[in-house]
């Protein structure tokens, strides 16, 4: 009898601890890092020839953010130029080497986004040549398509990890009056299109929803009112998050928290340039967002978010143009910064930190007031990617 107490009281001690490690265990992240506009202008093609071998390199331009883009599961970018071979050009009509591309896999970049208005620059060729180039770099993509059995089969790209589903969908508002040639198709901004893909997604068993946009009037600071109605429109429609490109300025962030009768929805308007030659205030930077997704018990929402501010370092060696990105705030004081750079960049933090502080809403990130780094956003000590 005695024994058989013990075995019961036993029985349940481990039943209990199976149970407590089964719900610690059923806890699971997934982080995600978007950044803006990746431009391609003549100064950026001119910087990154070497005449003595004819080839292109682009790894200098990415390679002191490239410790920020590993720290998340995914990280998701907009590729404003085509990858439609020779000649290379830069505005009006982008036609980039693939070395650009290969350069944002190997800063970790997992995702090029192709739905903006120079999806068109080389016509049918052109989105053709840059959907096979980004498909023999094995780099995942969005955007435009083949056909329309090209778009059925990877229109939704999901992104998963640790038991987490994230469907990425993406449009733009145009391609600056250059016509889509059929077969070939570029997502574009309509109303109907969209809520038809966010009906499908449904069947996918996703647990958030991200549209990313190419919207929005260049060098516009702030959101207009079609921008806040669209996203009030997909928002009602089953997107979670919006993340926007195209003013190429950073215009503002904000978080919306769930109600008993609502989910929780975010939306960044636009993350401004990546990198591109566009010199002027405040066209020189921008943001990279970061956002980190967290599922327990069956319910997923977003446990961290946050954006870091970026500025593009051009500088002159040896009689050549240079392009690198910085992240901002860590090279504010940098004393081996030329000063006109180091006044430029304070500048663009001066200018980034009163906008987002003044117009964002449930969202922060460099620290506004000193130019210090906040442990916001993912709060990740380490690299989270393998190393490729």
């Amino acid at each position: 009898m005695y024994k058989t107490i013990i075995f019961a009281i036993l029985f349940q001690w481990i039943s209990i601890s199976v149970f407590a490690q089964a719900t610690q265990d059923s806890i699971a992240e997934i982080s995600l890092v978007f950044m803006g506009d990746i431009m391609g202008h003549d100064a950026q093609l001119q910087s990154a020839y070497n005449s003595l071998t004819d080839t292109y390199d682009y790894k200098e331009v990415f390679a002191k953010v490239s410790p920020l883009i590993r720290q998340a599961d995914f990280a998701i970018a907009n590729l404003e130029v085509t990858l439609a071979g020779k000649p290379y050009s830069g505005y009006p009509q982008f036609s980039s080497p693939p070395q650009l591309a290969e350069a944002c896999r190997e800063s970790g970049i997992d995702v090029l986004l192709n739905a903006n208005n120079h999806a068109c620059d080389r016509r049918k060729d052109g989105i053709i040549h840059t959907i096979m180039t980004l498909d023999s770099l094995h780099i995942k993509h969005i955007g435009s398509y083949l056909d329309s059995a090209d778009r059925a089969s990877r229109n939704l790209l999901v992104l998963s990890k640790n038991g987490i589903r994230v469907g990425l969908l993406n449009y733009t508002y145009g391609t600056n009056g250059i016509p889509v040639t059929p077969p070939t198709i570029v997502n574009r901004i309509d109303t109907a299109q969209m809520a038809k893909d966010l009906r499908a997604s449904r069947h996918d068993s996703l647990d958030k929803r991200i549209v990313i946009l190419h919207w929005g009037k260049e060098y516009h600071p702030l959101p207009d009112s079609s921008q806040k109605a669209l996203a009030g429109f997909l928002f009602s429609h089953g997107a979670d998050i919006i993340i926007g490109s195209h003013p190429h300025v950073i215009q503002p962030m904000k978080y919306i928290p769930a109600t008993d009768s609502s989910r929780e929805h975010l939306i960044v308007y636009s993350l401004g340039n990546f990198v591109s030659n566009q010199r002027t205030q405040p066209r020189d930077g921008g943001a990279m967002f970061t956002l980190q997704l967290r599922k327990k018990d069956g319910k997923c929402f977003i446990s961290q978010k946050g954006y870091s501010l970026t500025w593009v370092h051009k500088y002159k060696q040896n009689g050549k143009y240079h392009f690198e990105i910085l992240p901002a705030a860590a090279h504010e004081n940098n004393p081996d910064l030329e000063p006109a750079a180091r006044q430029k960049l304070k500048a663009f933090l001066k200018n980034s930190r009163n906008l987002l502080h003044t117009y964002n809403a449930g969202i922060s990130g460099n620290d506004v007031q000193t130019g210090k780094t906040r442990k916001t956003a993912l709060n990740i000590s380490g690299a989270k990617k393998n190393d490729r």
